[in-house]
């Protein structure tokens, strides 16, 4: 999925926002206007290895870089907003025990990111913050409460009310991958240590352990073919072998999707959102792919099949639309809800 278009700075509107996505890789840093349309945007390698504090430095060089590149002062910028991978404390600003981000333990990150650029930052866990984002200026943006789940390695969630993030009393709110699809005690093993949650079932990692598990009963297979030459065995290869017609690649991408509905009638009948959107890398093309079109149908006929009628009729199931910029875009809006909570105490 390609970036949003960069706005010029003659086309937007003041005041402006900066928004950071830690990623366990890269973090990506982008500034928005008041409309949440990009003018700037970078990315630069985590180096998780060299520490928080090396980091949180260079995500404050970050945000100074993209505010001159954006042609505009750091005085113009009203807040920024930061989007980090968890365990986190939200109201401290705090990482706790970040499993992405090993050596990062009880790490104050937002003060410090806040420290080295100069700006007020505000807090929130990754995926909500992508939330946020498409909820905002994305697929959401009719919305007025949307759920989002990022499907990638893991599965990610972000709940969005109104203008609120749910991020819950311990900051581990809208944590829709660790939902339970499966209670029986053989249930899939999901990374956290539990068993049974959605992540063991719809993300990528579990569709390739799955895909690896059905290789040798299925030697038909042109993924098993390619895996036997070498290639590494993804749901990109999957998507490449079920266009080009490998029944196997099919039918573990639409397994994947029935268990996304199982798990999305389950938010469905717990927040009656008006919408649920599909976002991160395994979106199999999405609407621009015949293979990620009969994802998307196949988890909405497995909530279809599953939820009230009501709910049927009027909830929306569709992908995301900001593919990799949501989450700097999510952060940024998450700083421009700060800046306004404050202007309306002070106003």
């Amino acid at each position: 999925m390609s970036d949003t278009e960069l706005i010029t700075k003659s086309q937007a509107q003041p005041p402006y926002f900066v928004g950071v996505d830690l990623g366990g890789t890269n973090l990506k840093v982008g500034l928005v206007d008041e409309q949440g349309r990009p003018l700037a945007r970078i990315s630069v390698p985590t180096d998780v290895p060299r520490g928080p504090e090396d980091a949180a430095k260079r995500m404050g060089k970050a945000v100074l870089d993209v505010i001159v590149q954006a042609g505009i002062t750091r005085e113009d910028v009203a807040h920024a907003g930061l989007g980090s991978p968890g365990t986190m404390d939200v109201p401290a600003g705090m990482l706790l025990e970040p499993p992405n981000l090993r050596g990062w333990e009880n790490f104050p990150i937002r003060d410090r990111v806040s420290q080295h650029c100069g700006l007020p930052v505000a807090f929130a866990n990754d995926a909500n913050a992508a939330a946020y984002g498409e909820f905002w200026v994305g697929s959401g943006r009719a919305f007025r409460s949307m759920v989002l789940l990022t499907l990638g390695t893991g599965v990610g969630g972000g709940i969005i009310i109104g203008d609120h993030s749910v991020d819950g009393e311990h900051s581990h709110g809208s944590e829709c991958g660790h939902i339970i699809i499966d209670h029986h005690q053989d249930a899939r093993m999901c990374p956290c240590g539990q068993t049974g949650h959605l992540e063991a079932y719809g993300s990528a990692t579990a569709v390739a352990k799955r895909a690896h598990e059905l290789l040798n009963t299925r030697p038909e297979s042109s993924v098993k073919k390619r895996v036997e030459s070498g290639d590494e065995l993804s749901t990109l290869m999957l998507a490449e072998e079920a266009e080009a017609g490998d029944e196997l690649s099919m039918e573990l991408i639409l397994e994947a999707a029935t268990y996304l509905g199982v798990g999305v009638t389950s938010l469905m009948h717990t927040i009656d959102p008006d919408g649920v959107v599909l976002g991160g890398a395994m979106t199999f093309g999405g609407h621009d792919s015949p293979v990620g079109r009969k994802f998307l149908d196949r988890v909405r006929e497995e909530v279809a099949r599953r939820t009230f009628p009501v709910l049927r009729e009027k909830t929306v199931v569709d992908f995301a639309s900001l593919g990799g910029d949501a989450g700097f875009i999510g952060a940024a809006g998450i700083g421009r809800l700060a800046y306004r909570k404050k202007q309306e105490i002070r106003g």
